[in-house]
């Protein structure tokens, strides 16, 4: 190459025209089939949150993701089955968080009230998985998705009858700041249920609210008097 006083025709001589690594934009990545199929949960439950409870088309569903309904069915095989992920991924987080509180916490009524607590915060911080926990989204959906979220919240319960069984068996049941000890012919069964009939009523008032009530304001104090 003959030297010039100009460097950068030089530079430009040294590259070949024709190389696509050069001339060309890098293709952006697939996302892998794993990662499509949580973008497409993670779009659904954004769908949920609109305050007007329209019921969701693949087509609109497909259309806010910007690809056909085909590439939708490619992972998968109905919109059922994109529900059924949605409560997947409710029962493993509500029942992971309830292991930790049951882990960290020895008083079977905190227990039970922290779990009551961690619900009520899961639907503020979720409010178009909360349309699924009240099966308020799921009308005109396949039967088994009732099915599954209703087996969900009687394991919730049987998970407060069981804090609240160990509240009983303990004598010194009562910490520093908890709600007064558990008094003669208290029964977990009952008070389970009433806890849980409490936590799914402020799941209902959230939705009906257009996600403006929220389910934790003075949650607190109304579970001290539920759990007494």
């Amino acid at each position: 190459m003959q030297p010039t006083d100009k460097p950068h025709e030089a530079l430009a001589a040294d590259v070949p025209a024709h190389d696509p690594a050069l001339t060309s934009p890098p293709r952006p990545q697939r996302p892998k089939p794993g990662e499509r199929r949580v973008h497409i949960l993670q779009t659904l439950a954004a769908m949920l949150e609109a305050p007007k409870s329209e019921k969701i088309t693949t087509a609109a569903l497909a259309a806010r993701l910007g690809v056909s309904e085909a590439a939708l069915y490619r992972h998968f095989a109905s919109k059922a089955q994109m529900f059924e992920g949605l409560i997947e991924f409710i029962e493993q987080t509500i029942f992971g968080l309830i292991n930790q509180i049951v882990d960290k916490e020895d008083n079977g009524v905190l227990q039970a009230r922290a779990i009551a607590l961690m619900l009520l915060n899961f639907s503020a911080k979720n409010p178009g998985m909360t349309r699924v926990l009240t099966c308020e989204a799921l009308v005109g959906e396949h039967e088994r998705l009732t099915v599954r979220v209703n087996q969900m919240l009687e394991r919730v319960e049987a998970s407060l009858k069981q804090c609240l069984r160990l509240a009983t068996l303990n004598a010194d049941a009562c910490a520093q700041d908890a709600p007064a000890p558990v008094p003669a012919g208290y029964d977990p069964a009952v008070r389970a249920s009433l806890l849980l009939s409490y936590v799914i009523g402020r799941w209902h008032r959230f939705v009906r609210s257009g996600f403006v009530r929220l389910p934790a304001d003075e949650a607190d104090q109304q579970l001290r008097v539920t759990l007494q």
